[in-house]
């Protein structure tokens, strides 16, 4: 192919606004071998559609067999250009080049059914297809089988409920996904945040009168001032409680060098962050005979206000959150309970961890 001109990143930037993160086919949030540190990557990865046989260059394997068996190769280096978190660091880089960002994008779910049936709760999950509603066989589905994920949402933060106002909000990119569940989340950005604002009944008063929204933009940071985040989540009403609230970093140093973090902000239980950055676990309630969980562990909501330790004013980052739920069953397990089934494939996964995630605030120098 030709290089990409400044023509085309502009028609990018302007085009396409917003990026499904997450849907029936798997979730391209980030993967382990391009996140080793994420201790949640992998969720729903879904690689096998996006294999090419007979790849004469190098190649790694694709970790999940095939319905046929097979195990198919994929070329080396490619896998960066399937995962959002990747595409918004690529984008850092396309912007310190030439001045624009073609993958300046905000994040949103949906489900990709065909069958008209919006319905991708784990416990009430009607497939892809019509041959994959549910019955006592899906599980092992030639072509969809267990692989599919029970995900997702698209939410809008708009003025309100009209069209006008629903597109306008998505060309603004204040949006969020979630792989399911109908969490709330807030998230904006700005200098001036301080711990007293998340402790008000509306984050939104003082989000957007010292801030901006999920999908804006700050730059020319003032004298001696990081970034400061103010973060909200709040449980589905009838979902799992609340496990975490991070933020992922993204940023392109001086030396064009690209890189990643994730930050624990809000933990539930009454846990705290370890000098080297990590927590322990949540812990988890479920049993998978029953298909069942408490909400004994976790929170029904978490705020916090975070200011960036390690920020860099002339370098191009981009911040956004992911909200984790305590383990809950996940699909097969439901159908399992449902159908009588007696017994599972032992590859198959019967615990998930939802999560939401919102689109990203970009700082530019």
């Amino acid at each position: 192919g030709q290089p990409l001109g400044l023509a085309h990143l502009r028609l990018r930037l302007r085009w396409e606004p917003l990026l499904e993160v997450t849907q029936i086919k798997g979730d391209s949030e980030t993967n382990s071998i391009l996140s080793p540190r994420d201790e949640f990557a992998d969720y729903e990865n879904w690689e096998s559609w996006a294999v090419i046989d007979g790849w004469p260059g190098p190649v790694i394997e694709d970790r999940v067999d095939d319905p046929d068996g097979a195990v198919r190769a994929r070329p080396a280096g490619e896998l960066q250009y399937e995962y959002a978190r990747s595409a918004l660091k690529i984008g850092l880089d396309q912007q310190a080049q030439y001045g624009v960002n073609p993958f300046k994008f905000g994040l949103i779910g949906s489900t990709d059914a065909h069958s008209s049936l919006p319905a991708v709760a784990e416990d009430n999950f009607w497939g892809k297809h019509a041959i994959v509603e549910p019955y006592a066989g899906r599980i092992t589905h030639p072509r969809y089988r267990w692989r599919m994920a029970a995900s997702g949402y698209a939410a809008v933060w708009a003025r309100e409920n009209t069209r006008e106002a629903l597109f306008a909000a998505m060309k603004r990119k204040e949006t969020y996904a979630t792989t399911g569940p109908r969490m709330v989340v807030r998230f904006f950005g700005g200098w001036d945040f301080a711990p007293r604002d998340a402790l008000v009944p509306n984050l939104a008063e003082p989000g957007y009168d010292k801030g901006v929204p999920m999908g804006g933009d700050l730059s020319a940071a003032p004298d001696g001032k990081a970034p400061t985040f103010l973060i909200g989540a709040t449980k589905d009403p009838i979902g799992g409680n609340l496990d975490r609230v991070q933020i992922v970093k993204g940023w392109r140093d001086a030396g064009g060098g690209l890189h990643e973090r994730v930050f624990n902000v809000a933990l539930s239980d009454g846990r705290s962050v370890a000098a080297d950055g990590t927590t322990p676990p949540v812990g988890s309630t479920v049993d998978t005979a029953t298909a069942s969980y408490t909400n004994t562990i976790g929170d029904s909501g978490l705020t916090a206000v975070w200011r960036d330790p390690d920020f860099d004013p002339q370098a191009h980052a981009f911040y956004y959150v992911r909200v984790l739920e305590i383990p809950t069953p996940r699909w097969p397990a439901y159908d399992a309970r449902y159908f009588g089934i007696d017994e599972i494939p032992g590859n198959v996964p019967l615990v998930t961890q939802e999560r939401a995630y919102t689109s990203p605030i970009w700082y530019t120098p």
